[in-house]
């Protein structure tokens, strides 16, 4: 006995086919949206933990910027100090330079220099006096610029012919004026510590 099914079962195939294309459609987008609210959760905490260590950097850097103001500070402050605390050494120290300039002088000065006047302005003194020669008045710029460890950088001022005395006793000399630095002993100190280490021999 023959069957003939008479039902449109393409039809109904082609039916069942598209329901479950649309089944198939909605459970790839519930996934799709599950993953997008998913990943988003993930990117949000990673941003919320991100800002908070953003929080916690700035935080640290203004207490950091706040110890670096009071380290400034205590740093202009100790500065102060050391600088009012040479200013006192020195003033100790200058209290002796008339004694290290009237020995530097004695030692310094040649044969033919007559001194007639000394000044002395903060850590210069101005010498005026007189010369046989115009060598005796180089010899003695070089003595205080090389021979001296209290006496530095002589500057000629003036030097210029005159005469001392009168009628026959009148001599023909040069009468010069000589601008010369004093050293501070600290000064004199670091000045021989340098030689002492610019003549220290090389190792191989």
């Amino acid at each position: 006995m023959i069957r003939i099914n008479l039902l449109p079962h393409r039809e109904e195939a082609r039916k069942q086919r598209k329901i479950g294309f649309y089944r198939l459609l909605a459970m790839s987008g519930l996934m799709g949206l599950a993953m997008v609210v998913v990943v988003g959760g993930i990117i949000g905490a990673q941003i919320a933990n991100q800002n908070q260590r953003n929080t916690f950097i700035k935080a640290e850097n203004a207490k950091l910027d706040a110890q670096i103001k009071e380290i400034a500070t205590l740093k202009q402050e100790i500065d102060g100090l050391k600088a009012r605390q040479q200013a006192v050494e020195d003033l100790q120290s200058d209290r002796n330079q008339p004694v290290y300039l009237m020995d530097e002088l004695v030692k310094q000065v040649p044969e033919g220099i007559y001194l007639r006047s000394f000044k002395q302005e903060n850590q210069r003194v101005v010498l005026a006096g007189f010369a046989q020669s115009n060598e005796r008045v180089s010899e003695l710029l070089r003595n205080l610029s090389n021979n001296s460890p209290w006496l530095e950088r002589p500057d000629l001022i003036e030097i210029r012919s005159a005469n001392v005395g009168q009628g026959k006793d009148a001599k023909r000399v040069f009468d010069f004026t000589v601008n010369v630095g004093i050293k501070r002993p600290r000064e004199k100190d670091q000045a021989a510590s340098g030689k002492a280490a610019g003549a220290a021999p090389k190792r191989p």
